[in-house]
């Protein structure tokens, strides 16, 4: 039963892991559920007050994700479709224009978000670029998050 346990929760981090790149997947959350598979095996466990600390840090993570491309945004003057310009652009960068896609799919997808929305070229390159930024912060917050996550599950099992 150990090694199913040690399997799924090894595939949820991975997949948390990749959810902090791909919008549709929710990443912490996923690693969290990587950790407490581990917790439930016989031979790794973790303390209640470490899992209780990293289930509020990924509740915090995943609340700040959906807040900060939206500061980013309002803050460089931008709109709600600059936003999702970002995150449609992310996802054809991904997958159509890899690994640059990553970086210029946001970034295109959120000042052709405030191109549509009726903004001047200038004004629309300025709140693309914080739309852009606020979702390079919150992807980066949630790799570190999930990032860390992997370290401990990965630490758990070799030590």
């Amino acid at each position: 039963m150990d090694i199913l346990l040690i399997v799924l929760g090894s595939i949820f981090i991975i997949s948390g892991i990749l959810g902090c790149v791909l919008p549709i997947i929710p990443g912490p959350p996923l690693s969290y559920v990587g950790l407490l598979l581990l917790h439930f095996t016989e031979r790794y466990q973790f303390s209640s007050k470490f899992l209780i600390i990293w289930a509020i840090l990924t509740t915090v993570v995943y609340a700040l994700d959906y807040v900060i491309p939206a500061w980013g945004t309002k803050r460089f003057g931008g709109s709600n479709r600059g936003i999702w310009g970002s995150i449609i652009g992310l996802v054809i960068g991904l997958f159509f224009f890899p690994p640059f896609g990553i970086i210029i799919g946001p970034f295109l997808g959120a000042v052709i978000g405030e191109l549509t929305a009726g903004k001047e070229s200038g004004d629309a390159l300025k709140s693309g670029f914080g739309s852009f930024m606020g979702f390079l912060a919150g992807t980066l917050l949630k790799l570190i998050t999930s990032g860390m996550m992997t370290w401990y599950f990965v630490k758990e099992i070799i030590v």
